[in-house]
């Protein structure tokens, strides 16, 4: 890294020193762990932007597609349901193949030319429709039956949470190429569109399948990759080691503890996924990506399959995306479907890119940090400051009711203000390319 990269990533680590010293190391922690999976997602968006010039909108879906593979991959599985429901969800899974297969065949048989092969294809569709809904909706409503308060739904499949990761980068990754190979073909703002739409759907799904997720309802108790405090609490060697330190507070050192094995555990990720970043960025594949995102038109004309290659780098970009899910969801320890909001987050991850420096892998790292630090600590320091210049006023004064119920609103107001000032004065970001 440059001097003035270091400068930079010094006073970021400097405000969270600062944090940790004047409202509690474990606050700061948590921040920092949060703000290391939203570099990771922002260095997911930035490989599809900063390397391709893919304006992907959709990034809230791939997210929540990732934590919802933790709760497959690492939740225990609900026998009951699976008793009751096996056979219907077979039932309906094989109605699903019969009627991909019959539809293939058919528009294999009939002729493009064919005035029934449209028809033919409409006819399958509703009839695999009304098929695998006789098997499906009855199923699902059984399995939401089964102790609605607390399962409700099939479970998982019981495997370590670890492993759980790079699942969810597959399945992200796989979703991608399904949506890829039907959306690349738009430019710009209609791929924009696409993305969005498409997110809407992933997280519809999520939010309202209940039978697969519990819906609002929310699945807790996500297995942890790290110790639990109320068994550190009771470890010897952990006794030991806070009596070396002369830590009174045992419960406080273990909630550290636990979050600084979490810290470490996202800086590894983190650090993998960054490697591979940059070495793909310094190949030839990356200097093919760029020429790509510079004049698309030029890197066709010399024989580049750019179609192919934006697949390439979108399914890349949506499985990062969705590993950091994955991240959110094991270290919240449970699955909200109701927190993502497209619109919201994704705007927030676009301003990191956006601000860190689009098409630079440290830039995207250091506006994951900033903005997510800036989003985290602005709405306190916002009613730490209208109650102070309030606090003159009587506690009936209109002005100041008015001022301090506005005080939640100071982060929108800033990343706006962060976006616009970037916009003017550092378009290319605080570490722009090179």
């Amino acid at each position: 890294m440059t001097k003035h990269v270091t400068i930079v990533y010094c006073i970021t680590a400097i405000a969270l020193l600062a944090v940790g010293l004047f409202q509690g190391w474990s606050i700061a922690l948590n921040i920092f762990n949060l703000c290391i999976i939203s570099a990771i997602t922002a260095l997911g968006v930035n490989i599809q932007w900063g390397y391709a010039g893919l304006f992907n909108v959709g990034v809230m879906g791939f997210t929540a597609l990732g934590a919802l593979t933790v709760v497959l991959v690492s939740m225990p599985k609900v026998q009951q349901a699976w008793l009751v429901a096996g056979n219907g969800l077979a039932l309906s899974f094989l109605s699903l193949i019969a009627i991909v297969f019959f539809i293939i065949l058919v528009r294999s048989l009939l002729p493009l030319t064919s005035r029934f092969r449209l028809p033919a294809t409409i006819a399958l569709l509703v009839i695999g429709y009304l098929l695998i809904g006789h098997f499906f909706l009855p199923t699902t409503k059984k399995i939401e039956s089964i102790n609605p308060i607390l399962s409700g739904y099939l479970g998982g499949m019981g495997l370590p949470v670890l492993l759980s990761w790079p699942i969810a980068g597959m399945v992200a990754g796989l979703a991608a190429w399904l949506i890829g190979k039907v959306s690349l073909g738009l430019r710009a703002d209609y791929l924009a569109i696409a993305t969005l739409g498409i997110s809407d759907i992933i997280i519809a799904i999520v939010k309202y399948e209940e039978w697969l997720s519990r819906g609002v309802r929310n699945v807790t108790g996500i297995p942890r990759p790290v110790p639990y405090e109320v068994n550190l609490v009771d470890l010897s060697w952990f006794i030991s080691l806070t009596h070396f330190l002369g830590i009174i507070d045992i419960n406080n050192a273990a909630s550290l503890f636990v979050k600084l094995c979490y810290s470490i555990l996202f800086v590894t990720v983190l650090a993998i996924i960054l490697w591979f970043s940059e070495m793909a960025l310094k190949s030839p594949w990356g200097r093919m990506m760029r020429a790509i995102r510079d004049n698309r038109d030029a890197a066709e004309a010399m024989g580049k399959d750019v179609n192919a290659r934006y697949l390439q780098v979108f399914i890349l970009g949506c499985a990062i995306c969705g590993v950091a899910g994955a991240m959110l969801a094991t270290f919240e320890g449970q699955l909200t479907p109701a927190s993502y909001i497209p619109l919201r987050f994704t705007f927030l991850i676009w301003v990191m890119v956006i601000l860190g420096g689009s098409g630079n892998n440290w830039g995207a790292i250091l506006g994951g940090v900033i903005i997510w630090f800036l989003w985290v600590e602005v709405e306190p320091m916002g009613n730490w400051f209208m109650s102070i210049i309030t606090i003159n006023l009587s506690k009936n004064s209109a002005i100041a009711t008015h001022l301090i119920a506005g005080a939640s609103y100071t982060r929108y107001l800033l990343m706006g203000i962060i976006l616009l000032l970037v916009m003017r004065f550092a378009p290319k970001g605080i570490i722009p390319a090179r």
